[in-house]
């Protein structure tokens, strides 16, 4: 089978839609929708401000969600700063385009919120980042619908351009042509499809982002709060409008369902692409047939070892991951500060892989191998910003310490790879960890003595998980009958599988 050069790779099914995006053969990126949990970035909600919090220059909004969204005032307030066109964000999905909290310098004057914004009063905001844990959905009024070639901004005049697009004339050209299609008031960033697009295409883009802004806002003034105004396009149709591009062979379909709205969307927007969409027929699953599904499983691994014999531990907590590096069974061929760079510059590479195939956001500290060269701490810090170029997601890095840390942000808009497809261990609560079981015994022993008095000279019944059971029964019995005999109690193991295995029920006989 030829490998394409860039292949999207659609799953569709009734309980989840999947979708991969594969770079030579290579599975870069994988998104997730399921059921009724789809993605809600970019929906727009007329909110309802359920509390004002002066301290934190923020406000709660109702939009209709189990947990109300987070409003900070600098997504209120329009701000009175252009962008900086030559860095402006290269918007990519959905919940990246635009869609993010307005930059102000850390001097900016905001005015109090309370000022502002008052409780009851209605708002119509959008969705800039999903629930994340316990937090609710950060929101602003900055209202963004995203286009295949553009970006309509409905509350800046500002005109960015994609910074993936470097031909100065090209920008010069799609900057003179978005000045004379914008609305009154109106702005937007220019995607990097949009590269080569003639003037028609993009009025043909702006026409239709317009005509769907004057659609929310009539229903908007119709409608109570909260209310859901407009949704978002589905996974498959995102992936259509925001990952194919001319370096994308082919968009695969498993679901002739989902093939059938996929076509009909792109002829109506992207009519070029539909001789690129195709319908799979193959006898097994999709995701098998391109080798997806085991790289699916290998993404929830703590431990990814390299092709050398090093490896890297991933561990994700609720304010930070963790990724430490370490030489396995490398042991290199000449000194040890060259083992080291070696392995370090292979665990760049599988870092970045990972924290885009993972979708890992935040705070991320990277903890290489320590090098004594101040020169091989370059190189390998060198090599970590290269590779990032490649991750669509902004991320911030820090010098390599004289520790060998990396201290790095990336930004997160949904929940990680591993957050969505897992849950945290019923047993341990998702700590990884569980007492041993010589601590339990010993926690039964000073429980029985604690009721000693109480029970002297009873038949007592301890119910247990077989495996502690089988622990009291063997190294531990000796412990247990002194306690007997210290008490004079006669204590009865029962065992039980529905007991985990940290529980345990002392009563009388």
């Amino acid at each position: 089978m030829q490998k394409a050069n860039k292949l999207i790779v659609v799953n569709a099914a009734p309980y989840e839609t999947r979708v991969a995006t594969l770079e030579s053969g290579i599975l870069v990126e994988l998104l997730i929708e399921r059921g009724e949990d789809r993605n809600i970035v970019g929906n727009i909600y007329n909110g309802k401000v359920i509390r004002v919090l002066p301290g934190m220059q923020a406000a709660f909004v109702d939009i209709g969600m189990d947990k109300a969204g987070f409003l900070f005032a600098g997504d209120f307030v329009t701000p009175q700063l252009e962008f900086d066109t030559d860095t402006a964000e290269e918007p990519v999905l959905a919940e990246e385009i635009g869609i993010r909290p307005a930059r102000y310098p850390q001097d900016t004057f905001l005015p109090p919120i309370e000022g502002l914004i008052r409780e009851g009063q209605h708002l119509l905001v959008q969705v800039a980042k999903e629930p994340l844990g316990t937090k609710g959905a950060r929101i602003t009024s900055h209202i963004t619908l995203p286009g295949r070639h553009l970006v309509l901004l409905t509350w800046s005049a500002h005109i960015g351009i994609s910074r993936r697009i470097e031909d100065p004339e090209e920008r010069d050209r799609l900057s003179k042509i978005v000045e004379t299609i914008r609305p009154e008031g109106m702005g937007a960033i220019v995607r990097t499809a949009a590269e080569g697009r003639s003037e028609a295409e993009l009025k043909a883009d702006m026409d239709y982002l317009v005509r769907l802004w004057d659609t929310i806002r009539k229903k908007s003034e119709n409608s109570a709060a909260p209310a859901l105004i407009h949704r978002e396009l589905s996974l498959s149709l995102r992936a259509v409008r925001d990952l194919f591009s001319s370096e994308t062979d082919r968009i695969v379909v498993d679901s002739k369902e989902e093939d059938d709205r996929i076509r009909a969307f792109a002829s109506q927007f992207f009519p070029r692409i539909q001789d690129r969409i195709e319908m799979y027929r193959g006898p097994e699953p999709i995701f098998d047939q391109y080798g997806i599904e085991i790289e699916v499983t290998r993404a929830l691994d703590k431990k990814v070892w390299l092709k050398s014999g090093g490896y890297i531990v991933m561990e994700q907590t609720e304010a930070l991951t963790v990724v430490d590096v370490n030489t396995g069974k490398y042991v290199g061929r000449s000194s040890l500060e060259d083992t080291t760079v070696k392995i370090n510059l292979e665990a760049v590479k599988e870092i970045v892989y990972q924290l885009r195939l993972r979708n890992i956001g935040g705070i991320i500290i990277i903890d290489f191998i320590d090098m004594k060269s101040e020169e091989n701490r370059e190189k390998v810090y060198n090599a970590l910003v290269d590779t990032l170029r490649a991750d669509r997601s902004k991320t911030t890095i820090c010098k390599i310490s004289e520790l060998g840390l990396v201290e790095m942000t990336r930004k997160r808009v949904r929940e990680s790879l591993g957050r969505s497809l897992s849950e945290a261990c019923p047993y341990c609560s998702g700590e990884g960890v569980i007492k041993s079981k010589k601590t339990i015994c010993y926690e039964v022993f000073r429980a029985l003595e604690r009721q000693g008095l109480m029970l002297s000279g009873k038949q007592v019944s301890l119910y247990v998980h077989p495996a502690l059971a089988e622990e009291l029964f063997g190294e531990e019995r000796r412990f247990l009958e002194i306690l007997e005999q210290r008490y004079g109690m006669k204590v009865n193991i029962s065992a039980s599988d529905k007991y985990h295995i940290e529980q345990y029920r002392i009563e009388p006989a």
